[in-house]
């Protein structure tokens, strides 16, 4: 069902590497054809250094053993700048690896500048090495290697876009890595550092925020508090005005983490309304399903959308681990509001709409029925639900529409005092001393490659 692949709408805003494994996995499910797979493989990782795997890709594109002599002459190029790269780095790495060293630095980045260059003669230009040296392990394949060359920059550095730049490609090497546990870290701290970070303009601030949105997707889904991770995050009004204005195809990934969380089922009503705001922009049957279920109350289209949900959720890679969980939850959503707008429910009928077996859906509604503590009884004669309709007191209907007003509250202080200290640290640095100052206006030579930052895969 390549009408609702994403793969091609997310290349935009992820790195190269970070595309390669969407292609590997469209592959296995025949959504494209493996020719131009395997093409588009061979065109996203020729821009990058890991020669031999792209000289695998050319050798199956073109059916034969022998490369052109242009892959030999990169293969030399890349090593030898690999070995100049260790040597250039090989100092400051066995002084910043010392122990002793480690515990000596603190959280200014300028005193741990002052105390490496006076004590142990490490120079700022060696410190933009660990960088150059980093996005360049990343290029070639070398994860570990980038991620702790680029961890050891980011704290170092007193350059805010490179330190920016260094932790985009940290997190990409832990997710490549499958470290979930430390890029769910990273990610967090990513996403404080970018809402703290002043921008020229606001489309940067939204660039970064929309990358942050893709990349996320590969933590949530594999990290054991992912789920909540996800509500929390992509709810946050900042990312919504991102995801309406930027990605609303993000949207599908927000549905379906609310759909599988019934812990999180309180947030249903903001996403419903978050659906019917840009339904004219985006739609697919993830999203379809919750406005038919919860907007239109039309359970036959419900119904059928929950069924193109099972053949969406397994061609993606994202959700295709949540597949179970989301039919499961789904059928819940689904039986609970068909069970409290009708007061007598046909068993037969309301299992048709859940695509299940006769007797198997009967034995599901029941538990349902038991597990909710609805309060109803099963006429095993008519087989049917006979419902006693019941309504919530005004009282209890006020603290369900105000749930949300403390959460709200909260972020919001959170955000205001996030700015006011971050204000107050500009008013500080103007008052740093002159040598200090001159420190962090030190304009730095950025190296321009095409690793460790987000890049649009052609």
């Amino acid at each position: 069902m390549a009408e609702y692949d994403l793969t091609m709408r997310m290349v935009q805003s992820l790195d190269r590497q970070l595309v390669y494994p969407l292609l590997d996995f469209v592959s296995s499910k025949a959504v494209y054809k493996a020719e131009d797979i395997l093409r588009a493989k061979f065109e996203l990782l020729s821009h990058t250094n890991m020669v031999d795997f792209t000289g695998q890709l050319y050798e199956q594109i073109h059916g034969t053993t022998e490369l052109p002599a242009e892959f030999a002459t990169k293969r030399e190029e890349v090593i030898q700048k690999l070995e100049e790269g260790e040597q250039k780095t090989e100092h400051i790495r066995e002084v910043i690896e010392n122990p002793e060293v480690a515990g000596l630095l603190r959280q200014d980045k300028l005193q741990n500048m002052k105390l490496l260059r006076d004590n142990y003669q490490c120079t700022p230009e060696m410190v933009l090495e660990l960088y150059n040296y980093g996005q360049l392990q990343y290029s070639c394949g070398n994860y570990g290697g980038s991620a702790d060359m680029l961890f050891h920059f980011s704290i170092l550095s007193t350059d805010p876009e490179l330190t920016l730049s260094a932790m985009w490609g940290k997190l990409a090497s832990e997710i490549l890595l499958g470290n979930w546990e430390v890029a769910y870290e990273d990610m967090f701290k990513l996403r404080e550092t970018i809402d703290k970070a002043h921008f020229k303009d606001q489309s940067e601030l939204l660039q970064q925020r929309s990358w942050l949105l893709h990349w996320s997707l590969f933590v949530f889904f594999n990290h054991a508090k992912g789920r909540d991770g996800i509500v929390d995050t992509f709810l946050l009004p900042q990312y919504i005005s991102t995801i309406q204005n930027s990605c609303p195809w993000i949207l599908r990934y927000l549905t379906a983490a609310v759909v599988t969380n019934r812990r999180r089922r309180n947030m249903m009503q903001e996403l419903v309304k978050i659906i019917e705001q840009v339904s004219h922009s985006y739609r697919d049957p993830v999203t379809e399903f919750v406005e038919a279920l919860y907007v239109d109350f039309d359970f036959d289209r419900a119904a059928a959308k929950l069924e193109q949900c099972e053949d969406v959720l397994k061609k993606d890679f994202f959700l295709t681990v949540a597949f179970d969980d989301f039919v499961e939850n789904a059928r819940f959503f689904f039986a609970e509001v068909y069970c409290r707008i009708h007061k007598r429910i046909d068993l037969a009928g309301l299992t048709r709409r859940l695509n299940m077996k006769q007797e198997e859906g009967e034995k599901w509604i029941v538990k349902l029925i038991r597990d909710t503590r609805m309060d109803a009884k099963v006429d095993f004669k008519d087989n049917s639900v006979i419902m006693n309709p019941t309504y919530n007191p005004v009282y209890q209907q006020v603290i369900e529409r105000t749930k949300a007003l403390v959460f709200r509250s909260q972020v919001l202080n959170n955000a205001i005092d996030k700015r006011s200290q971050s204000a107050g640290k500009d008013e500080n640095s103007q008052e740093q001393k002159p040598y200090q100052k001159q420190q962090q206006q030190k304009p730095t030579k950025r190296q321009q490659t095409d690793t460790a930052v987000p890049v649009a895969a052609q």
